[in-house]
């Protein structure tokens, strides 16, 4: 059985990495495969506060000199950044991720040992989108999308008191609240490209806070837990 996680940078690495965040991770990835050979993770991981810090940069300077805006080369400075936690990710997890971490989600062929690492692949998306290929690939029913938040709300809270939690809702009422258009740097709790593609899939997304480790072994085994479920009608 093979789970996919895309865990986002910004648990990973808030400002920079969490040292003593990704150890406990670790600890808890550990204890879920132990308790069936046959249990894969697919990690994808996201970009955080080194993506935001570089394209900070790079729009900084780039206004100051005057330069044209170019989304492209922002999207790969935020893609360079996921490889860089991704690699960190993978060499915490030692033996049981033997594989390189995979950049290209369309080119895997085989998956090797029991922990699947990934990173941003090109321009046009987030890591959420390369998860949903992933769970496409490799059979996954369902992803765990991990970020700062521990539920969807109907409206962004910081910006509409009126703003609800949700439970539970369909791809298409999730769609009315993330749009349809990705930019770089877009703050949304799962990505409109990655939406479109998992609702084409009838995919489920759990979406949960990934800080509350309790909460998400209680995801991975199947038990009730904090977050959004998002899925076809």
């Amino acid at each position: 059985m093979t789970t996919v996680v895309s865990l986002g940078g910004s648990i990973v690495a808030p400002e920079g990495p969490d040292p003593a965040f990704l150890s406990s991770f670790v600890a808890l990835v550990r204890e879920h495969l132990a308790v069936d050979s046959e249990r894969r993770l697919i990690l994808v991981v996201g970009g955080g506060g080194p993506a935001r810090a570089w394209q900070r940069a790079y729009r900084d300077a780039r206004d100051s000199g005057g330069a044209p805006e170019d989304h492209d080369a922002q999207d790969w400075i935020g893609v360079m950044a996921t490889r860089l936690n991704a690699q960190l990710v993978k060499a915490l997890l030692g033996p049981l991720s033997p594989q390189d971490v995979t950049t290209d989600p369309t080119s895997l062929s085989i998956f090797m040992g029991r922990v699947l690492v990934a990173a941003g692949w090109k321009p046009g998306f987030s890591t959420d989108y390369d998860a949903v290929l992933l769970a496409e690939r490799f059979g996954a029913t369902r992803v765990l999308n991990l970020s700062n938040i521990a539920k969807v709300y109907t409206a962004d809270p910081k910006l509409d008191p009126s703003a609800r939690p949700i439970d539970a809702i369909s791809w298409a009422g999730f769609r009315a609240i993330v749009g349809d258009e990705w930019s770089p740097g877009k703050n949304s709790p799962f990505d409109p490209v990655a939406t479109r593609k998992a609702a084409e899939l009838g995919l489920s997304v759990i979406c949960a806070g990934g800080r509350d480790l309790e909460n998400i072994r209680r995801i991975l085994e199947g038990e009730s837990f904090v977050g959004t479920t998002i899925g076809p009608e």
